[in-house]
Formats: structure tokens, sequence, C-alpha cells
């Protein structure tokens, strides 16, 4: 296999993963509701810039399309849930993967009922290795809001490097955004 080429047979099953307390699945129609919820919550959207889910149709059209990405080889979303209740906790996914350049962006939420108990290291723990040593990935790009300080230490603590503050980068909402770039880089053995 070449050097810039990632493991496509990934997407032949979608990849179920596990850690202590987590467990990485792929999303089912039972989630509509708890990710709509997830997609509305004020705290959670406070960083995101991006508006908040309109409807259960929204939340149920939006986990289609994560499907569709998958069967499409563009990313892999997995629902976050606990290993003892099977809870919907949050999403981890790898998007907007290139092929050819061996890279995809990551992208991922809790409810805030989670936040500070240590489950997004935990979750970086198994997803990382699974995008480098499976996915065979070379790099990992991660886009933030600049005042999101609990992203920005979640990826400085998991080894990321920041690469960018970008002014004025996006619009949303009739204004003009910033935006920070993280890179992970696959570790050379």
């Amino acid at each position: 296999m070449p050097p810039n080429s990632i493991n496509v047979a990934v997407f032949d099953q979608f990849p179920l993963l596990k850690s202590e307390r987590l467990i990485f699945r792929e999303f089912k129609d039972s989630d509509v509701a708890p990710f709509y919820a997830l997609r509305t919550h004020k705290d959670v959207l406070n960083f995101m810039d991006t508006n908040p889910l309109e409807n259960l149709l929204a939340s149920e059209k939006m986990i289609h399309e994560n499907h569709t990405m998958f069967q499409s080889q563009q990313g892999i979303s997995w629902a976050i849930t606990d290993v003892q209740h099977h809870l919907f906790m949050g999403y981890f996914l790898l998007w907007n993967v290139n092929h050819k350049h061996s890279r995809a962006e990551i992208g991922y939420a809790l409810h805030p009922e989670y936040w500070g108990k240590g489950y997004m290291k935990e979750t970086f723990k198994i997803m990382l290795p699974f995008a480098f040593k499976t996915l065979k990935l070379h790099r990992l790009e991660a886009n933030i809001n600049p005042n999101n300080k609990r992203s920005e230490r979640l990826l400085i603590e998991t080894g990321f490097v920041k690469e960018g503050h970008f002014k004025e980068h996006y619009l949303f909402n009739g204004k003009f955004l910033d935006s920070v770039i993280y890179s992970l880089l696959e570790k050379k053995s």
C-alpha cells in the first residue's frame, strides 16, 4: 500500500470501539431525540458557530447524513455512550476524509452534564490511534472557535499543535468569525 493510502477496508463494516467507560457505536434511530437535545443546548452551541437544529426531523436528517458519509467513505461519526447504561452522551467524528492526502478533520461534542469528567480525553485515547493505526491517516485537523478554551486545552493535552489563527475566516449569521486550526501528525515509529 502506498504511504498515502488510507485503509478503505475500515468502511466495510461500521467500527464499534470501546474504552473503559465508553462505547463508540454507529448512530441509531433512538439517538434522534438526545442528539437533538445536544445540538440545541445553548452551552454546546456557544462555541460551535452553527445554528441549533430546528426540530427532530433535522436531527434525523443529520444522523442519516452520518450514515451516507460513512457509506461514501468520506467520514465516520460515532455516538458516544456510557458502558453501564448505554445512554447517548455525545459524538466524535472523522470527516472530510481526504483519501489522496491521508487526512481528515475531527469534530466532537458532549452534553454539558458529562463535561469535566475526562470523557473526551478518554475518547481521544481511542480515536487517535484508530485514525492513525487502523484507518492509516497521516494528519488530523481541528478547526475551533478561538474562545473555546476547553476544546483548545483538550487539543493541546492530546498532542495537537496550533497551526494558525485565521481572522474573519468564515461567515456565520451575518458576522465574520475567526477560527483556529490545530493539527496532529501520525507518529513515525
